[in-house]
């Protein structure tokens, strides 16, 4: 008889690197994780969701308990596990990670009440809250898209990915002026000046980035949405094969959303503004194209890796793989990259529940805020019109290990 969660609890509290009940970690393929993931959940949440404070400012970060997680109880924390473990590698080596890395290391990933007793003990939630004390804030998802591309010039092929120009600094001002350890300047040297890096649309009416392509590809819209979701596979037709294209850079300006540009233009309604929708705006207004895509100043360049494993997810900020509908994207200012985080929000255009651990393993330049997630739903069709469609509310509970002082002293 398997003992009881309880027992289980028990017995962590009491045996710090779980050695009596160790068994090596089991790997969770992504293929297995993904049929899991997708399959809306037909529970009906019985738990109770937490009181609502009065939205007043405070702290960032309050603590919690586990009781006050809508949906704890009814996550399979088997699928969030391999996102935990990828980033436990990383985190393993800062101090107040340490203990409760090496205890994961060490714990059976097939047993569900054993893998909730450990987070329970050695995590604290804390739930967030924006600054005006609010304590829900936008959730919209990204994926991994699949695009047709060459290594020549020819034919559709005809909009160039490039690689990232050694004029591009990046000056980071950290070390004289600790608050901005989060920011980090691009620019160019013209004359004894440091200038801002051009834009978008300077950049495509320019010649300055000849000979840094890497791939053309048949679609500039396509391509614009790879700069947004910062990473993507290009399938070669001339030798068959795939690559991926990593993020490598950025041209320094801020991100600026296509979507509202053509709510403000009256154009699209905010409800309307999908990427699905505005793939089809620009079908239905081609003369607008490069007028819409330089709206967004942003530029990103790429990198070229193999890819050896197409199960495996794109690699986030931390530098390891992304697991499909277990990795989000944060706003490092706020939340710890490497922490687990309880999500709570709704499927894209659906009320339904998606409540699950997740982990903060990515970053990007819209993801701005507090309470704030990018939602990594995969490689796919069904990734793409997911991720397409997702703006939803949402609430995050951050967890940090037992101990650990939440950023910012709260």
């Amino acid at each position: 008889m398997n003992p009881s969660p309880m027992l289980l609890k028990n017995r962590l509290a009491n045996l710090p690197l779980l050695k009596r009940l160790s068994v090596p970690a089991m790997a969770v393929s992504v293929a297995v994780l993904l049929a899991a993931c997708q399959t809306p959940p037909t529970t009906p949440v019985t738990q109770q969701p937490p009181t609502k404070p009065v939205a007043q400012p405070g702290p960032a970060m309050r603590p919690a308990s586990f009781a006050q997680l809508p949906g704890w109880n009814n996550d399979d924390l088997r699928e969030a596990w391999p996102a935990l473990q990828s980033s436990c590698s990383v985190m393993i080596r800062k101090p107040e990670w340490r203990a409760a890395c090496s205890a994961a290391a060490q714990v059976n990933p097939s047993d569900l009440g054993f893998l909730r007793s450990y987070f329970e003990t050695y995590f604290t939630p804390y739930q967030l809250f924006n600054p005006d004390g609010t304590d829900t804030g936008l959730v919209t998802g990204y994926y991994e898209p699949l695009l047709k591309g060459s290594r020549r010039r020819a034919g559709p092929y005809q909009t160039p990915l490039y690689q990232a120009p050694e004029d591009l600094l990046t000056i980071d001002m950290a070390s004289v002026y600790p608050e901005l350890k989060n920011l980090r300047l691009r620019g160019k040297v013209v004359g004894r000046k440091v200038v801002p890096y051009p834009s978008r649309g300077e950049l495509m009416q320019s010649n300055s980035l000849a000979g840094k392509e890497i791939v053309w590809v048949d679609d500039p819209v396509e391509a614009f949405f790879l700069q947004v979701q910062g990473s993507g596979r290009v399938y070669l037709p001339e030798s068959k094969e795939t690559i991926r294209l990593a993020y490598a850079d950025q041209n320094g300006r801020p991100y600026k959303s296509i979507g509202r540009y053509l709510v403000d233009k009256g154009e699209l309604t905010l409800a309307q503004a999908s990427a699905q929708n505005i793939k089809a705006w620009v079908q239905a207004n081609p003369a607008r194209k490069e007028e819409l895509l330089n709206a967004n100043p942003s530029y990103v360049f790429f990198r070229e890796e193999k890819l050896p494993d197409p199960s495996k997810g794109p690699k986030g900020a931390q530098g390891i793989p992304l697991t499909p509908q277990r990795s989000i994207a944060i706003d490092p200012q706020y939340v710890p990259l490497g922490a687990p985080v309880f999500l709570s929000t709704t499927q894209p255009n659906s009320d339904r529940p998606l409540q699950r651990l997740v982990v903060a393993q990515d970053t990007g330049g819209a993801i701005r805020g507090v309470v704030r997630a990018d939602y990594f739903w995969g490689f796919g069709d069904e990734a793409e019109d997911r991720a397409g469609s997702m703006k939803q509310r949402g609430m995050m509970w951050v967890l940090l290990p037992k101990g650990m002082n939440p950023p910012g002293g709260n």
